[in-house]
C-alpha cells in the first residue's frame, strides 16, 4: 500500500511565501489603484509602486523574522525549563509523560512502558513532543520564513507594477485591477494545492479581500482628486 502524502513539513515557508506575495500583489495593487484614481501621472505612480514594492519586501521580511525569531525565542526557553526539569526532578517527569500517553487512550501499563523507552532514547526530545509540542518539523526557522515572506512579496508586487507599466492611457486602474485578481487567483489555488487544501474557498477568499481593498483605495483616490 502506498505511503500518504503529508503537506505539514511545507507549512513554515509555505505560510510566509503565501502571506508575502498576497501581501505584495494586494498592498501593491491598492496602493497603485488609489493613486491612480487620484490622477497622478505615470511616472508618479510607478515611482510609487516601485517604492511600495521595495519597502513592502524589506518591511515583510523584517517583520517574519523579528516575529518567528520571538516565536523561536519562547520555544528554547520551554526546552531548557523542560531540560531543567529532567534533570532535578525525573521521576516526576517520567510520571508526567505517561499521564500524558494515557490521556491519549493508552493502557496505564503499556504507557509506563512506553515513557520508560521514551526516557532512555531521548528524554527531551520524547517531552517536547508530548508537552510542548515541538518537532525538529514544527519547530519556527525565522531566517526560512523571512526569505520566504520577503522574496514573495517582491514577486506578488511585480504583478500590478507590471499592469501600470503596460496599461494603455487612461485604463491603469481597470488593468492593474484585472491582473491583480487574476494573480490573486492563481495564488490562492497554487497555495491551496501545496498545502493540500480545497481549491475553491482559497480563491473566493483572496478574490474578495482584494477586491474589497482595491475597491476602498480606489473610492479614497477618487475622493482626494475631487477634493483637491
Amino acid at each position: 500500500m502506498p505511503k500518504e502524502g503529508h503537506f505539514i513539513n511545507r507549512s513554515g515557508w509555505l505560510r510566509a511565501a503565501i502571506l508575502g506575495a498576497n501581501d505584495g500583489i494586494l498592498s501593491t495593487a491598492s496602493l497603485l489603484v488609489g493613486v491612480a484614481a487620484a490622477g497622478v501621472d505615470r511616472s508618479g505612480l510607478l515611482l510609487t509602486g516601485l517604492a511600495g514594492l521595495s519597502a513592502g519586501a524589506f518591511s515583510m521580511a523584517a517583520g517574519e523574522y523579528v516575529s518567528v525569531s520571538a516565536q523561536s525565542d519562547i520555544e528554547a526557553a520551554d526546552l531548557e525549563r523542560e531540560r531543567k526539569a529532567l534533570e532535578e526532578n525525573p521521576i516526576y517527569e517520567l510520571g508526567e509523560l505517561a499521564d500524558g500517553l494515557i490521556a491519549r487512550g493508552v493502557d496505564r501499563k503499556i504507557a509506563r512502558e512506553v515513557a520508560l523507552q521514551l526516557t532512555a532514547h531521548d528524554a527531551l526530545d520524547a517531552h517536547a513532543r508530548e508537552e510542548l509540542g515541538l518537532t525538529e518539523l514544527a519547530s519556527s526557522q525565522p531566517l526560512q520564513a523571512a526569505v520566504a515572506s520577503g522574496v514573495a512579496f517582491a514577486m506578488g508586487a511585480s504583478i500590478p507594477l507590471a499592469g501600470a507599466v503596460l496599461a494603455p492611457g487612461q485604463s491603469v486602474v481597470w488593468v492593474v485591477a484585472a491582473m491583480t485578481l487574476l494573480a490573486l487567483t492563481l495564488l490562492g489555488g497554487t497555495g491551496a494545492r501545496l498545502g493540500g487544501a480545497q481549491v475553491l474557498p482559497a480563491v473566493v477568499r483572496v478574490l474578495f479581500w482584494g477586491s474589497v481593498a482595491m475597491g476602498i483605495t480606489s473610492g479614497v483616490g477618487q475622493l482626494f482628486e475631487v477634493l483637491i
